[in-house]
């Protein structure tokens, strides 16, 4: 390909709206153009990258025996009311009417619209397993969209469904996604961690997620060296013990003392000796959540046990408890209370129930009662559940996820097949996605330096650059025609920067775009018979002969490859 006939608009100050590294490079790099908070137009460079990463996502998917279809983004409202989804999601879907005043919407995840299908399709044990996929594109309405292509209202997904006659069939249907997601992630060129999640909206037991370690990701991962990792939602962690005092029930004055900072502080006790009390309002009413002083309520983990909540107000605190927030505990309270598990063994100080006083030598299931559940969030330095060393924490960027659905979706949707003795059963489901956007991003996050992208061969938008740097001397100008039709012929993917422009412009254009290979021609090299074939990533320069440099790309390439 001609740099001259390429839309290729490079720029050279980051937008002024960007954050994330990917967001500030694909822009410059003229990949992408915005049109709208969380729309996003691919541009040519922009779209042979997502080509490569989707004939990566289709080769890998075909290995283990998936079909390819394509499905509507608009959707029915009355698939989506079979399985309750239509009211439990909020606003993050796009509804509206059809001209008949139908109920519509528009898919921004496809479970009901595959279900559907296999209803119709899977009669018998005998059409059992399937799986099935498409690329296609999903609508969100995100509140906050942000970070570039990594959260928006428009985007393209690869998901794929499993079908099963039985749980073992979905173990083999899970396991066969999850070599395969490993395989497409390591083709890409990315690092990532394979973590437990929380199934959330999707439903189902058991759920994994892919995650490419960056600090643009939104998700926080807790890991250990013993090969532990977890999402913050789901992960747990053993809080490391302080040596507890003896101490007898006691009242202690804590004047203008509220924040577990302040009380700490004012008493000199570490704060792993102190129970934080925090007031929310579930559905059901206010309920009393109680976690170590140095540790933090996981909201995602309250919420599985008393369902959606939000916090209190300062006056609701009050009303509820009679006394002002910072001097709440649990002793004689009236409320529901769920306790942290930390707190089982101990004796902590904890808020009085009376404006500048706490209670010192509270020992929980003594003093008072409470569901104990897991509701503190990991983090860095809480002990491995599974080794006890201590764990990390790293920001992550989700790229992919799997999940075991079982019947959630076959049931309301009447998914059943007739097994080997007749009897109806319904069909055991699997979802599996990735976003191929997310694997771009991600690579971006993981490979540039102060001077622009570095691509991973794989998905790069073409694998070597040539640069003549005088496109006015003929003799530049015929050796670099002479190498690029060479490659051509040799099946490498390269582009030209034919441009009648400075060979600065041109070197900071190819750095910036990030193309792993570059063959330089300059009129002095040539009068010794030499180019330059330069390696974006480790900046190395080689001196080849001008006759030897087709060999010498194809040569490289091929080893990258295999």
């Amino acid at each position: 390909m001609r740099y001259s006939r390429l839309l290729i608009p490079t720029l050279k100050e980051n937008p002024s709206e960007a954050e994330a590294i990917s967001h500030k490079l694909m822009v410059r790099a003229g990949l992408v153009r915005q049109l709208a908070a969380g729309l996003y137009i691919y541009l040519p460079l922009g779209l042979i990258i997502l080509d490569k990463i989707n004939r990566i996502l289709r080769e890998e998917m075909n290995v283990i025996g998936a079909q390819e279809i394509s499905m509507p983004v608009l959707h029915p409202a009355e698939v989506w009311q079979q399985t309750g989804r239509w009211n439990e999601i909020g606003d993050e879907m796009f509804r509206l009417k059809d001209r008949g005043g139908r109920d519509m919407c528009l898919g921004m995840t496809h479970e009901e619209i595959m279900t559907w299908l296999a209803s119709m399709e899977i009669r018998s044990y005998r059409d059992l397993p399937q799986i099935w996929y498409q690329i296609q594109t999903k609508l969100r309405d995100e509140a906050r969209p942000k970070s570039g292509v990594l959260r928006t209202r428009e985007f393209t997904m690869k998901d794929s469904y499993s079908f099963d006659a039985d749980e073992e069939g979905l173990e083999k249907s899970y396991q066969l996604h999850l070599e395969a997601y490993k395989k497409i992630f390591k083709r890409s060129g990315l690092k990532f961690y394979i973590v437990e999640s929380d199934p959330g909206m999707m439903g189902g037991a058991v759920a994994h997620e892919f995650m490419a370690p960056s600090p643009a990701g939104e998700d926080e991962i807790v890991l250990c060296e013993c090969g532990y990792a977890a999402n913050v939602e789901l992960a747990k962690s053993v809080s490391s013990k302080p040596d507890f005092p003896v101490w007898k029930l006691e009242e202690i004055a804590t004047p203008d003392s509220r924040t577990i900072d302040e009380v700490s502080a004012f008493l000199k006790l570490d704060k792993r000796l102190f129970i934080k009390s925090l007031i929310v309002v579930s559905q059901k009413g206010p309920v009393m959540a109680l976690v170590r002083g140095d540790e933090e309520v996981h909201e995602k983990k309250l919420r599985k046990i008393i369902g959606e909540f939000r916090p209190a107000h300062k006056e609701e605190v009050k009303e509820f408890t009679g006394i002002e927030a910072g001097f709440i505990g649990p002793i004689k309270s009236k409320l529901q209370i769920i306790s942290d598990e930390t707190l089982q063994e101990g004796i902590y100080v904890t808020g009085a129930n009376k404006e500048g006083y706490h209670i010192k030598g509270v020992v929980p299931k003594k003093d008072f009662t409470a569901e104990f559940a897991d509701i503190h969030a990991a983090k860095a330095g809480d002990g491995c559940p599974k080794c006890g060393k201590a764990l990390a924490s790293e920001k992550v960027i989700e790229i992919g996820n799997i999940f075991k659905l079982g019947t959630k979706y076959s049931e309301p949707l009447k998914a059943f097949f007739l097994d080997e003795k007749g009897k109806e059963k319904p069909i055991i489901m699997g979802s599996y996605g990735i976003g191929p956007a997310r694997i771009a991003a991600s690579a971006i996050e993981q490979n540039h330096d102060e001077n622009g992208i570095i691509w991973p061969l794989a998905i790069s938008p073409f694998q070597v650059e040539v640069l003549p740097l005088n496109m006015k001397n003929e003799s530049v100008k015929k050796a670099a025609e002479d190498i690029y039709q060479g490659l051509l012929k040799e099946n490498i993917e390269v582009l030209i920067d034919d441009r009648d422009t400075s060979p600065g412009i041109k070197f900071k254009d190819a750095d910036l775009i990030g193309i792993p290979y570059r063959i330089i021609i300059g009129e002095k090299g040539l009068k010794d018979g030499i180019v330059e074939f330069k390696e974006r990533k480790t900046g190395k320069v080689e001196k080849i002969k001008v006759e030897s440099a087709v060999g010498h790309v194809k040569k490289v390439v091929k080893e990258a490859i295999s």
